[in-house]
């Protein structure tokens, strides 16, 4: 019996390995990429954009939607959990075009100093890009003028994304919250 299964176990492989060789023709085995188009050249793309997070007031665009015991203990609000839907601006003024928007949530992830974990998708309403996203996701160290965060993907135009995004903290107050000045470098297809 078990002679019997050795057989028709190497009957099958040479079966397989007979398929494979014939399905070549006469040239060969067959080169399965060889029909596919070359991959696209990747491009690099530089973007300028102020990024308007409002977290009180009328026009807010910021919401806690959950916080740790905690937060309202911690002078860094460790553990408080946000939605936002920010507009990102072509300027720094809130009253500047608007060119997209940034969706996402934030959770304010440290104890020693006022640092959020970004998870953020950056998404083009107008111009060349409209209807593109970038998604960054990484710590923001808030308290820090100058940050960088990751670039890990993309959609649209800037499909399999990555690259870097370095952001200054332009102005805060009541009214209108924290202006971010962002400076993307993407690379894509």
């Amino acid at each position: 019996m078990e002679l019997a299964r050795i057989n028709l176990a190497m009957a099958i492989l040479l079966f397989s390995k007979a398929v494979i060789l014939h399905a070549g023709g006469d040239s060969g085995p067959v080169d399965w990429a060889g029909d596919l188009d070359p991959p696209p050249k990747e491009k690099l793309t530089y973007l300028h954009f102020y990024f308007h997070d409002v977290p009180s007031g009328h026009h807010e665009t910021a919401f806690k939607i959950a916080e740790a015991t905690i937060t309202n203990k911690s002078d860094t609000l460790f553990g408080l959990l946000v939605a936002a839907d920010d507009p990102l601006t072509v300027g720094p003024e809130p009253t500047s075009r608007i060119i997209g928007r940034a969706q996402g949530i934030y959770a304010l992830a440290s104890r020693d100093e006022i640092t959020i974990l970004m998870a953020m998708y950056y998404y083009f309403t107008e111009g060349k890009y409209n209807g593109s996203s970038i998604s960054i996701f990484g710590r923001n160290a808030v308290a820090h003028k100058h940050r960088e965060m990751p670039v890990v993907g993309g959609t649209g135009v800037f499909r399999l994304a990555r690259g870097y995004a370095l952001s200054t903290h332009y102005s805060s107050d009541a009214e209108n919250g924290d202006i971010i000045e962002y400076n993307v470098t993407v690379f894509h297809y």
